[in-house]
């Protein structure tokens, strides 16, 4: 065996991707749980994550029902509904239009509604979302939220998991933090959807939406907690650094969403439906079930310009 001095050196000059060494908060600063009266709430973790039994989506949602909804998304930031097989596609959209205006996405299939886009995927083509990312941050005003509901699942496989930001900004390092502050990055559509793109499609669509810069760490409108807003697929770099210190903060911005104690995980059944704070957390679909079919519809909420 190794002397003790040798087995402390080599431990301490090890990245061991340690967890957080803190308590979690799940709610604002000062702010306690209140019970929910019209709908049952049941805790997936103690920070994220939340099953909503008591209530058909199938039917229209009442005011006090939606005043409970909006208030259990800010608090625990994604929801979750079993046995939600009434949901057609347009009661999909009048849900998710409780919330705001959705959006017309320039790049996804739609499904039977033009506000729903559908993620079709079988042996003729595999999951490709498996990537911690927020929706569409490369507008201008990013999604409020999203509503996925499952069409077709697999018998195994197919989860998707959630990772709180608020959580995984509150937990850096205080130096990392002072080198983020004040902050802001790029955005821009390009590397998931330009890739293949005809050029004058693209230039057409660059113009169309071109790269737009959010602070790398937003204050949520509603809550006024702090949460990170950068992800791999949509961040190119972050402003006034130099491109290699750029991408080296941002990869150990990046790796705080794989942190299992910010994140919830979901198995899907059909009729499911998940609805998640776009402001607040981050997203990962599992791509294990290749070649089998799994059919996801969403809809995305028009949120604001993060501040």
């Amino acid at each position: 065996m190794a002397p003790y001095a040798t087995l402390q050196a080599l431990l301490t000059g090890r990245d061991l991707a340690a967890g957080p060494r803190r308590g979690l908060r799940r709610l604002p600063e000062g702010e306690e749980s209140r019970p929910y009266e019209t709908v049952t709430v049941t805790p997936c973790t103690r920070l994220i994550g939340a099953q909503i039994s008591g209530i058909d989506l199938g039917e229209p949602v009442a005011p006090e029902v939606f005043a409970e909804l909006d208030r259990a998304l800010l608090e625990f930031k994604v929801l979750f509904f079993r046995g939600q097989s009434r949901v057609t596609a347009a009661r999909h959209r009048d849900f998710a239009g409780m919330w705001g205006e959705l959006e017309i996405h320039p790049f996804l299939p739609q499904g039977d509604v033009a506000e729903i886009v559908r993620f079709e995927k079988s042996e003729r083509e595999a999951g490709v979302e498996n990537v911690w990312h927020a929706d569409v941050t490369w507008r201008e005003k990013p999604a409020l939220g999203s509503v996925l509901r499952a069409v077709e699942v697999p018998e195994a496989g197919g989860d998707t998991c959630f990772a709180d930001m608020a959580a995984a900004y509150d937990c850096l390092p205080e130096q990392v933090k002072a080198r983020i502050e004040g902050r802001v990055a790029v955005h821009d559509f390009t590397l998931p959807f330009g890739i293949g793109m005809d050029p004058d499609k693209l230039k057409e669509m660059q113009e169309k939406y071109p790269a737009v810069e959010h602070p790398v760490v937003r204050t949520h409108p509603r809550t006024g907690r702090r949460t990170l807003f950068v992800n791999a697929i949509f961040t190119t770099h972050i402003v006034g650094l130099p491109e290699q210190e750029s991408e080296e903060l941002l990869k150990v911005l990046f790796r705080q969403a794989s942190v299992p104690e910010y994140q919830v995980r979901f198995k899907w059944e059909p009729g499911s439906i998940a609805f998640w704070d776009n402001r607040a957390v981050q997203h990962y679909a599992v791509s294990d079930y290749f070649p089998r079919r799994r059919v996801m519809e969403r809809a995305a909420i028009l949120g604001d310009r993060p501040r």
